[in-house]
């Protein structure tokens, strides 16, 4: 039998220099031992040991240090099995749980693996198509072209909520036509506006103590003019702006008589024709107000609040009302063509504040569209 020991050549590190493996060789196997590891004896660390050799010629016997070692045969398959154990390590919990699946699951948990790992390579594969493809793109059109082809789908998506305007229009009446907003609703609108038009101070003060009625509402009531015609439009005006504050506030329309009980039917078919996107959830219709629907009906509500004010509104008291972010709102008043500006207001105690105000001037000033840098920015 020939022996071998090693070990190991980092002479610095404490643990690792006394570290030893003992090869033994025979004709028919080899074995192997070593001292540290889980196959190492726990003997050598609680006590010493010692070998002897008696000398015969002197008769004395020579002591010197031992350690014992477990002595184990190699076999040629156990080399195989250290790189499956390392394999089998450097694997994932999800890996090991899939391997298991496939060696003793059921046909359903099988079945399952197969389908998971079919849509993993059909995601990666798309994903290789994808990138592919945008290369291509680049390559083809530059980065240039590819910012003008987003600044006008930014364009087409402020007009998909954005009202038809004539920018051509002599007129501020005439850039955002009242014929083209409620002109077919206007006679329904005869009778639910009738207690607007015929409001009394008193009502208004009662209004104000309810909080029934937004800020807006409240001041347009409060300055309604004398003259029977023009009180009449005015109070048809306020009365559908109302209509539409208080149905943006809401998030699903499950059915027509949710809209409330005085709203003529032509007045609630229209609101969720043109207000709503019809969803299908658990088996049943239902009209969801999205945001992009919400944005529209904000853009509606400036329109009928500039007829009403002289082209001329208090973008501050609006947004309150209608429960939107300052710079959201001056967002949508710019995307529409509306003169920004800024103006102290007194309120109650002697206390000021500042409110922006949106004026509806001839010539338009140049249209912007709605900024989504900073979005695009949090998507990347």
């Amino acid at each position: 039998m020939r022996f071998t020991l090693y070990k190991n050549n980092d002479s610095t590190n404490p643990r690792k220099r006394t570290q030893r493996i003992l090869a033994a060789e025979t004709d028919r196997l080899c074995y192997v031992g070593n001292n540290f590891g889980t196959g190492a004896l726990k003997c050598n660390t609680l006590c010493r040991h010692f070998v002897g050799i008696l000398n015969k010629t002197s008769g004395q016997m020579e002591v010197y240090d031992a350690e014992l070692f477990n002595m184990q045969p190699l076999f040629a398959d156990e080399s195989i099995e250290s790189e499956l154990t390392l394999e089998s390590e450097s694997k994932t919990f999800r890996e090991k749980m899939d391997s298991c699946i496939e060696a003793f699951g059921t046909t359903k948990q099988k079945r399952a693996l197969n389908s998971r790992r079919m849509n993993t390579v059909g995601s990666e594969s798309l994903n290789r198509a994808v990138a592919k493809a945008a290369e291509n793109i680049i390559d083809t059109k530059g980065v240039t072209a590819l910012v003008n082809d987003a600044k006008r789908d930014d364009m087409q998506d402020d007009s998909l909520y954005l009202p038809p305007c004539h920018a051509d229009a002599a007129k501020p009446e005439d850039v955002y036509k009242f014929e083209d907003r409620i002109l077919a609703e206007y006679e329904a609108l005869q009778s639910p506006s009738e207690a607007f038009r015929n409001v009394t101070s008193e009502e208004i003060l009662k209004m104000i103590e309810e909080n029934s009625h937004c800020s807006f509402v409240i001041e347009a009531l409060k300055s309604l003019p004398s003259n029977e015609e023009s009180r009449d439009r005015q109070a048809r005006c306020i009365w559908f702006l109302d209509t539409l504050i208080k149905f943006r506030a809401q998030k699903v329309i499950k059915r027509k008589s949710a809209l409330g009980p005085g709203i003529p039917h032509i007045i609630s078919t229209k609101l969720l024709k043109h207000f709503t996107c019809l969803t299908y959830n658990n088996g049943s219709l239902r009209n969801l107000i999205s945001d992009s629907m919400k944005a529209k009906i904000t853009a509606y509500v400036i329109i009928l609040a500039l007829h009403i004010n002289d082209f001329q509104i208090d973008l501050t008291m609006l947004q309150r009302d209608l429960k939107l972010s300052e710079k959201r709102m001056i967002e949508i008043a710019k995307a529409m063509r509306l003169k920004v500006s800024k103006r102290s207001v007194s309120l109650a105690a002697g206390r000021e504040e500042y409110h922006r105000l949106g004026a509806l001037c001839i010539p338009l000033p140049p249209a912007q569209t709605v900024d989504r840098q900073a979005k695009r920015r949090r998507i990347t």
